[in-house]
This record gives structure tokens, sequence and C-alpha cells, in this order.
């Protein structure tokens, strides 16, 4: 198969679709791996690198789409990327349809199969292809509060770790999977005092024993997220749906009660947020104020250190790419998790929770789904 690797075209992503690393064992599997000149420049590979590894550069990206029969991206296609598809073409990359219908109206015109990472599943109800992202993001959560609560960055002027006889900052997570566990690992080493908020009872005691009581946990209902936001310096959103829309758990009207200068992080805002008063921000522009409150609700939090998240990604992605390159399609009827990546085929939205955020039909041609009723 002939794989396509362009360079991410999304403000401030950095990061590369594949690696040195990973296109060498495409090479080895036969297949042909066409780069695009400075895809892996900021994530720190060099053309040079990928030739050694036995791609081939591309001098533009419209060769890239032309002459490939799979797309390997990180972020999910930018519009004039929709144009660049057909219904020749295998995309793999994140997309998170279900709260951007811009991108879901280009995908699905553009006739191709995409197979998102996010949706993938494992045997033990994971998402594989989204776990390596979600703990660099909640570990960068936890930087980005510490920088954002600083005076001049518009926060209250209070030093996350706290010092000897000042009492360090209270972090508030919603959510106890993979982002929000790594969001409080990284708050409790930096000495913050953690506040876990989790509807699944095993997990909570899961990470009581993962952190030896030195967190604490919390039932996530409405009264109790309520009181806890109102007392939290910081409030890191790690909540997640597989496919759908993050829900909204921190309300407009909660704002003007918390503290004025505490600091909201949204990780859930590629999923469209779970801060009723959450949108995109940039790295470049990476924060707004509403009512005294800072928001941090960078989109591609990963992005920052395009390094470490390139070479995590593709360990994770590997054997998916691996698989549909030398299967095609056929690679879903073979494997019902990776057919659960399946977001979109043929002009059809085949993620039953993107479709019903779409209030769109949903169609399941590989069976993954009715395999799981």
């Amino acid at each position: 198969m002939r794989v396509g690797v362009p360079s991410e075209i999304k403000s401030d992503e950095y990061r590369v679709g594949l690696t040195p690393t990973a296109v060498r064992e495409y090479v080895s599997h036969g297949h042909q791996v066409m780069v695009q000149t400075g895809a892996g420049l900021g994530a720190g590979f060099s053309d040079d690198d990928f030739v050694k590894a036995g791609a081939r550069l591309e001098p533009d990206v419209e060769s890239v789409f032309r002459d490939s029969d799979m797309i390997v991206k990180v972020k999910e296609p930018q519009g004039v990327e929709w144009k660049r598809l057909g219904p020749q073409h295998i995309l793999f990359t994140y997309l998170h349809l279900a709260p951007d219908p811009d991108q879901t109206k280009g995908l699905l015109e553009s006739g191709c199969a995409a197979i998102a990472y996010e949706t993938v599943t494992d045997n033990r109800n994971g998402l594989p292809l989204l776990a390596p992202m979600s703990e660099v993001a909640g570990r960068i959560a936890v930087f980005s509060a510490a920088e954002t609560l600083l005076k001049h960055n518009g926060g209250m002027g209070l030093l996350l770790s706290g010092v000897p006889g000042v009492a360090p900052a209270r972090v508030v997570v919603l959510g106890g999977g993979v982002v929000g566990m790594n969001a409080a690992r990284m708050a409790m080493g930096l000495n913050a005092e953690v506040v876990v908020m989790e509807r699944s009872i095993p997990r909570m005691r899961e990470l009581d024993d993962i952190f030896m009581g030195r967190v604490l946990t919390r039932y996530s209902s409405i009264a109790a997220v309520e009181e806890e936001i109102l007392k939290a310096d910081v409030v890191i959103g790690a909540v997640l749906i597989p496919g759908a829309n993050a829900p909204k758990l921190v309300r407009r009207e909660h704002l003007s009660r918390m503290k004025p200068g505490s600091v909201l992080v949204d990780v859930s805002i590629d999923q469209g947020g779970c801060f009723e008063t959450s949108r995109p921000t940039t790295h470049n522009d990476p924060t707004y104020t509403i009512d005294g409150v800072v928001h941090y609700c960078v989109a591609n939090m990963p992005g920052a250190a395009p390094r470490t998240s390139s070479e995590a990604l593709n360990n994770a992605t590997l054997p998916f790419g691996l698989a549909l390159a030398d299967h095609g399609l056929e690679a879903l009827r073979r494997d019902k998790h990776l057919a659960r990546g399946l977001n979109v085929l043929g002009g059809k939205l085949a993620h039953p929770a993107v479709a019903q955020a779409m209030g769109a039909e949903f169609v399941d041609p590989y069976g993954a789904w009715a395999q799981a009723a």
C-alpha cells in the first residue's frame, strides 16, 4: 500500500503522523511511504531521518494525497485537506467529530474511509490510541495550570506547590480516567491538594490504592461537583464519553461564585469541552477570562511536546496502522476493535455516538457494534 504522511497544518501543531521508526516498520512490510518534506521537523525528525528509514520525500502536500492510498496524520484534517480526500483514501488520525459538524460534512462528502484513533477499542474496553495522548495531556494540564495561576498570567498569584507554612493549591480533577489519573499524579507530585471526582466506585477504589490515600476521591454527583469547584484553585476537566460530546459539568453561573483568579483547564475541549464557557484556544493564545475565572482550553495540548507525543502515539498506533496497510479495509472485518475506530465510510456515519451527535443515520458495515449488542 502507498502510505502518505503530510505535514500537520493546525495552529501550533508540531507532531508527525509517522516517526522514522514507524516508517521503517511499514517499509519492512513492503509498503511505500511518502512523507512531505519537513513534516517531522517540528518533532525533531529531519528529512534525512525519514529517507534513511526508507521513505520517499514529497515536496508538496498535493502529491502526498494524490499518490497515497492511506493518509496517516495526528490531528483532524482541516478544511483544505477535506478537499484532497476521495473515495480511494483511508484516513487514519484523530477526528473528534461529535462537536465538529463542518469536518463531519467534509469527510462525508469526500467519500473516504475515516478511522479515528480516539474510538479504537481494546479487549478491556479501553481506548488504546487515545491513552498515550491522554497521558501527555493530563501531565501538561498541571504544568499549564501552575503557570496560569501566576499573577502575570491572569491567575490569583498562587504557587501550586505552596511553601512551608503556606498551603498549596487545591486541584479538583473531574474524571478519573487516563487524563485524570495522570493529572492527579502530577499535581500530587507538586505537593498540591488533589481531589478526583469520579462516578465509577471500582475506579475510585483503584485510584485510592494507586495513590495510597494521598488523593481524595469523591463521587461525582451534581452537588459534590458544585461544592468542590467552589473550593478549588484549579479545576481540570478530564471527562470523556467515547465519540460523543463531553458533558457540561461546570456551568456559566458557577463562575461568579468561584475564587477570583482560579483556573479552569479543559482537556476535554477536543470533544466539545466539559465547561459550559469553554472554547478552543491555541498555544500562542491559550487563555481567556470570564467572570474572573481564567480558562485554558488549548485543543492540542500534547502538541507542546511533539517529540514525546509523536513517539508515544506511534508506539500505540503502529500495529493498527500496519494492519490497515497490510489488509486495507478488510482489516476491519478481522478486528472489531479497529472497526470501532471507523467513523465515516462512503458518505455514511459508522460510529453510533457520532451519528447521534449529528442526528444522522448510523451504519455498521463491519458488525463491530452488532457484536457488542
